[in-house]
């Protein structure tokens, strides 16, 4: 008898790849068709790049809410769909793909498999990772953080930021006001950043090192300081306890690589209907490509719906396109 465990193949209408919010949208928009729907995704909780990177940040460019949250936005867009009961497979991958009676089959992590009538990849920049802060290895074990989920856990706090790209500097004005020092250290003379937050935080009692790098972390088992050395001149140790590594990410589109996916470097190649080349296989948000594409939340909220609308008819040819209005509905 082997020794692998055996799974009964779970069904579902709609099988949607990334709890991002286009993938959200999608899960509310499968519901709202009368289609069962399973979410899923390699991160823990709901949100994708939103929750990991950027919880706190405002987002002004949703129709509808002058100003956001990123958090707030993610806590809205799973209580739309919560009324239709969408599954949340959570902390695990769809790694394979097979078709069985001409519908898909998803082999998830650990050996479940998943069939559905239609797949739509929300996977946004695919699976992401931080780049390192280059001074961690051999660093105290505690103290370095990638992603800043609770910004009034650091209150009090000596926060060294490092990075010279927006993320840094949105941390440095979320944190300035909690935090008792903030010190932002950049490789460069330049910054990647938007100029109006850069102009922001420079207003602010926020130190800038520019030129510069952490040489090294100082600490037992934890950071308490931290060499910072500007080009051509000595180290200087800081005060430190916390250190925000803001060095940006690498992303690449894992497992969805060897399917089959018509692709365009890390994008998925789709038509107007939001399909891709892979029958009943369709995608939208920003892992999508096609001409024109602008990759922002609010353009990845209307393809959600255009490649929801499409799966339903892939589904159930006789189903309409058009979903009716919601303002309609019961």
């Amino acid at each position: 008898m082997s020794g692998k465990r055996r799974y009964a193949m779970r069904e579902v209408d709609v099988a949607v790849i990334g709890a991002g919010p286009a993938g959200l949208f999608a899960a509310y928009y499968a519901g709202f068709r009368g289609l069962s729907v399973a979410v899923i995704d390699a991160l823990p909780e709901p949100g994708g790049q939103v929750t990991a990177m950027y919880p706190e940040k405002l987002i002004l460019d949703v129709a509808g809410f002058p100003a956001i949250k990123g958090r707030d936005l993610v806590a809205n867009l799973v209580a739309q769909a919560a009324p239709f009961n969408p599954q949340y497979l959570l902390g695990t991958r769809a790694e394979k793909l097979s078709y069985a009676d001409g519908r898909p089959v998803l082999g998830l992590a650990g050996g479940e498999q998943l069939g559905c009538g239609a797949v739509v990849v929300t996977g946004g920049l695919g699976s992401f990772s931080p780049r390192p802060l280059p001074c961690a290895d051999g660093a105290p074990g505690s103290g370095i953080v990638y992603f800043v989920t609770e910004p009034a856990e650091l209150a009090g706090r000596d926060v060294l930021i490092v990075g010279g790209g927006d993320s840094a500097f949105d941390w440095a004005l979320a944190l300035q006001p909690l935090a008792r020092s903030v010190t932002l250290v950049h490789r460069r003379e330049k910054f990647r950043a938007h100029a109006s937050t850069v102009a922001r935080v420079l207003s602010l009692p926020v130190r800038v090192v520019v030129n510069a790098e952490v040489s090294r972390l100082i600490g037992d088992g934890t950071v308490t300081g931290a060499e910072v050395t500007v080009r051509g001149g000595a180290a200087e140790t800081l005060p430190v306890d916390i250190v925000v590594a803001a060095l940006g990410f690498t992303a690449d589109l894992g497992p969805l690589a060897e399917w089959g996916l018509q692709l365009d470097r890390r994008h998925i190649l789709v038509d107007s209907a939001m399909a891709t080349n892979l029958p009943r296989v369709f995608a939208a948000g920003d892992i999508t490509e096609y001409p024109g594409k602008v990759r922002l939340i609010a353009t990845g909220f209307g393809e959600a719906a255009t490649a929801v609308n499409n799966a339903a008819v892939a589904i159930d040819p006789s189903a309409h396109l058009f979903p009716g209005h919601s303002s309609d509905a019961g």
